[in-house]
């Protein structure tokens, strides 16, 4: 009993403690500044991308600035950074794939938020656990008991029975006093930019160009049975997709052999970068987002809140990136089981949800079967000998080796766990 006092307290377990408690609060925020950030009509007077590009900005410069600090505290050189990246193409590119990922989520979710309450919208998420273990277990190798396999076919029947019961039905309210004015009054320019793209949108000549396209009926075909299956379903399950497969990415080569050892900070700064370049491309391409930040100006229809939801997407981001360097995707999906039941509680005083008794019966359901997954992990060599790996970086996030070689010897000492492992697959 005594030996386990020092391993409760020590620096690991506070950061382990740090970043779960940043990662609740920061999350639960997230959720709550897009519902706020939104106006009386539950839609943005911003251009979402305009979010994401600014909060990419925010957190490459801060890794930029910490990456710089690393490179003067280690004594190395820019060219031992850049220099490897730059003579492969591929060493470069693998970083745009977890950032166009990242980029697709981060959109999404902001029309995730349209059509449904954020009760909701949090307790559908975790369709996440299920898209993650899957692909835990086929691209990172990670083995599962066939009690978490149980424990996910019992969670996958509990998502789809509240999405078509009564609790499934909620629809997004407009709460009055909640919504902030606009920061900044529109130029004149902006004005007459905005009055002229309204007047296209209504006119009947418009209407009657926009028939003549080639399938447009087709489309709104296929428009008016994703409304009729529910669109805020349907985002929120692509979204889950696409979320853990960013995350399982980045996890991946975050850790991929001397990966592992290099700072979180020079990674990111790769991986911002690109972000940068997919959320400016969004602006710069599309007519409408381009006519609106030329006229306008990236700052457009952001209000308070908005601005907050900047600042707290960024922190966000940077928190789940150290949750994938020094943790896991597991540790990622099962502490945002927090998020959950803070959203949904604060639902019932914000925003003016009303849960029916089939909710107050299902929804648990979604945490027992999340609960019983977490319990039932199987001992993986492989696994074991990773967390032994991330327990020494774990211990000393801020400082790296000094070239001493000791570091290194004690990422490849191998687990000494024994123990016997339960049926898996």
């Amino acid at each position: 009993m005594a030996h386990s006092y020092p391993r409760l307290c020590s620096r690991s377990s506070a950061y382990t403690l740090a970043l779960a408690l940043g990662f609740v609060t920061l999350g639960t925020s997230r959720i709550l500044l897009l519902k706020l950030s939104a106006n009386a009509e539950n839609k943005y007077d911003f251009l979402p991308a305009s979010v994401n590009l600014l909060a990419e900005v925010l957190k490459l410069l801060f890794c930029l600035i910490m990456s710089i600090w690393v490179l003067i505290r280690d004594g190395r050189s820019c060219r031992d950074v850049c220099c490897p990246v730059s003579s492969s193409l591929l060493a470069s590119l693998k970083w745009a794939i977890p950032a166009f990922l990242y980029f697709l989520d981060n959109l999404i979710i902001f029309y995730v938020m349209i059509y449904l309450q954020p009760a909701m919208a949090v307790l559908f998420s975790n369709f996440v656990i299920l898209t993650t273990a899957v692909l835990f277990r086929f691209v990172l190798k990670r083995r599962l008991s066939w009690v978490q396999w149980a424990a996910l076919v019992i969670l996958f029947l509990a998502i789809v029975s509240l999405t078509t019961g009564s609790g499934g039905k909620q629809k997004p309210i407009v709460v009055p006093g909640l919504h902030s004015n606009q920061l900044s009054t529109p130029s004149n320019s902006c004005r007459l930019y905005t009055e002229l793209v309204e007047q296209m949108k209504n006119s009947s000549a418009s209407e009657t160009w926009v028939s003549l396209i080639p399938g447009q009926a087709w489309r709104d075909n296929m428009v008016g049975k994703l409304q009729s299956l529910g669109v805020g379903h349907i985002l929120l399950l692509v979204q889950c997709f696409i979320s853990a497969m960013a995350n399982i990415y980045n996890e991946k080569i975050l850790k991929d052999g001397d990966q592992l050892t290099e700072s979180i900070f020079i990674q990111n700064s790769k991986l911002y970068s690109f972000g940068v370049v997919f959320n400016g491309l969004i602006l710069g391409l599309g007519r409408e987002a381009r006519g609106l930040t030329i006229h306008c100006g990236l700052l457009y229809g952001h209000n308070i809140y908005s601005l907050g939801l900047v600042l707290v997407t960024a922190a966000l981001g940077l928190s789940v990136a150290f949750i994938l360097k020094f943790r896991d995707n597991m540790f990622h999906v099962l502490t945002g089981q927090i998020t959950t039941v803070l959203v949904t509680a604060l639902s019932l005083f914000l925003f003016d949800f009303h849960p029916s008794l089939d909710f107050f019966l299902q929804a648990p359901m979604v945490l027992l079967a999340i609960f019983i997954y977490n319990a039932s992990r199987p001992k993986d060599p492989e696994y074991s000998l990773q967390r032994e790996k991330l327990r020494v970086i774990n211990g000393e996030v801020l400082k790296r080796s000094r070239g001493d070689g000791e570091e290194v010897e004690l990422l490849r000492k191998p687990s000494t766990d024994s123990d016997p492992e339960e049926s898996s697959f």
